[in-house]
């Protein structure tokens, strides 16, 4: 498989404005998460961005940036926007949207991520985590996915095939509750189907936007990998992330 990793960058946040610029020790979050996604190799790493700022931030770092429209519902769309500008002869066939809020990332997740799409029979890869802390099971900020276990792929110990994310507690019973880590890799045709498709009726429900590809008949698996990256969204979390690469 040829990848290509898309990181969607936007300056407009609500809890944390300017997020993608902010400080970590001289060096912007999105340089962070550019030189975290490099570390990876496993292809180009590219930020998809509308801001000129953040563009001169990477480029400054040595890394790349496209400029994509500014009027984008989701990261997802301008992610596509991105994949068509960088590479319009579509030579990559896996695109993997990482978020652009995770300067901690260890780069196995991405590598972890990719590798349910070796199946032959993915649309989609992300990954998952089991819970370990009761409180999480009942937060409805943590979303969970719910799915049957698959056999062994390459590159993924465990994995799941998805059946459902929920922001509930679920599935009913004993057993592990899984965290479900939003990175996403895409075969490159599930990507323009994906962004193609209307809104769905769970997706507005759950607000999940990967809820619409598994109505639209999609596969999403799951590798089950054992730590959550940290997600900067607050001022409380860009101090822990300072903490965190302080320490290495």
């Amino acid at each position: 498989m040829s990848v290509l990793i898309l990181i969607p960058a936007r300056l407009q946040a609500t809890r944390l404005p300017g997020k993608p610029l902010a400080d970590i020790h001289g060096v912007p979050m999105i340089v962070h998460v550019w030189r975290r996604a490099m570390e990876a190799k496993v292809g180009p790493v590219v930020v998809a961005t509308d801001s000129d700022e953040i563009q001169r931030a990477v480029e400054a770092a040595g890394g790349q940036a496209v400029m994509t429209r500014a009027d984008h519902p989701s990261g997802s769309d301008r992610i596509f926007e991105a994949a068509n500008v960088f590479d319009p002869d579509g030579r990559y066939d896996v695109i993997v949207n990482l978020q652009g809020d995770l300067p901690t990332l260890d780069a196995h997740l991405v590598t972890a991520c990719i590798a349910p799409l070796s199946s032959g029979v993915t649309d989609i890869a992300t990954l998952a985590a089991e819970i370990v802390h009761e409180e999480e099971r009942v937060n409805p900020n943590v979303v969970k996915v719910v799915g049957t276990p698959l056999p062994t792929i390459a590159g993924a110990e465990r994995a799941l095939r998805a059946l459902y994310f929920t922001r509930a507690t679920a599935p009913f019973g004993p057993g592990p509750l899984y965290h479900h880590i939003g990175i996403y890799a895409y075969r490159r045709a599930a990507l323009e189907r994906f962004v193609g498709l209307p809104p769905s009726t769970l997706e507005m429900r759950e607000k999940l936007e990967q809820l619409r590809a598994l109505e639209a008949g999609m596969r999403i698996d799951a590798a089950i990998v054992e730590t959550v990256p940290l997600g900067v969204d607050t001022p409380a979390d860009l101090e822990r992330a300072r903490v965190l690469l302080a320490s290495g």
